[in-house]
């Protein structure tokens, strides 16, 4: 499959499937190939984002600012970035509940880093990005150029949402990002190994990984909302380098096998990149 290729399967993808709009952004370690549909294009992030918290955990990390055995107290109540305003994290609307049974208690920095990732707890991504503030993840973005990622506000804050202020993301941006865990850049090597077990050990697998061979592992961070469904990650095949993807959609509410359309233009890219 050449590039017009592609690019003409997903444009078919996309109006088979009602959605608004498809980007895709590939970046191929094995033969530095590049592809781009819509790549510069700005979607909500949903829960890409938190790849963007875990990155400056680890460059915090790094740096010697703090160490991942630190212990953060476990509380639901934020601050809105608009008026101050409290909000908290449905519990009922979170995928993973074992953070708000520590409500009151205290757990590591990694702790909290790791269902974040692995089961996108936003709970856990409040508490990390309010310890973090987004001035220092766009301040670690900035260092290492990573541009199509703005990290503004922590989830489910309504009020900057009612107001146009979301977290914001670009599939050029996201594989950026992803391609921190690969290259020699801004961390130590012990730090893009366990970030990307972290990445490795996702439990949401029904959209890269979905329609891939069973060799394939998949290091990645799902997003949905009812208008974006998302997923972005490292693909490991045997016998060959890595390639980074990021696929973004953006639909009307309620259409249905938006994950299963991700699933598709997986595959279309795997067939791509192994043609």
């Amino acid at each position: 499959m050449d590039e017009q290729a592609l690019h003409d399967h997903i444009d078919s993808l996309r109006a088979a499937s009602g959605s608004a709009a498809i980007g895709v952004q590939i970046f191929d370690y094995e033969t530095e190939r590049t592809f781009s549909h819509e790549g510069d294009r700005w979607f909500h992030a949903a829960s890409t984002m938190k790849v963007a918290v875990l990155v400056a955990l680890f460059h915090a990390a790094d740096m010697g600012r703090v160490r991942l055995e630190d212990r953060l107290h476990v509380r639901n109540r934020f601050r809105s970035i608009v008026d101050r305003s409290i909000f908290r994290v449905q519990r009922d609307r979170d995928a993973d509940s074992a953070v708000h049974r520590r409500v009151g208690r205290s757990m590591k920095l990694i702790e909290l880093a790791e269902p974040m990732i692995m089961r996108s707890s936003n709970l856990a991504t409040n508490l990390l990005l309010e310890f973090l503030t987004p001035d220092y993840i766009q301040s670690t973005l900035k260092k290492a150029k990573v541009d199509g990622v703005q990290v503004l506000r922590g989830v489910e804050d309504s009020v900057a949402f009612d107001h146009g202020l979301n977290n914001t993301v670009t599939p050029s941006g996201l594989v950026a990002l992803l391609r921190l865990l690969r290259e020699e850049r801004l961390f130590s090597e012990s730090a893009r190994s366990r970030m990307l077990a972290i990445l490795l050990a996702q439990e949401f697998n029904s959209m890269i990984p979905a329609l891939l061979p069973d060799s394939a592992q998949v290091a990645h961070k799902t997003g949905e909302i009812s208008t974006c469904t998302h997923d972005a990650g490292l693909v490991l095949l045997p016998g060959r380098r890595p390639y980074a993807v990021a696929i973004l959609t953006e639909h009307p509410p309620g259409l249905d096998d938006t994950q299963k359309l991700v699933a598709k233009v997986s595959r279309l890219v795997y067939e791509f990149i192994t043609a």
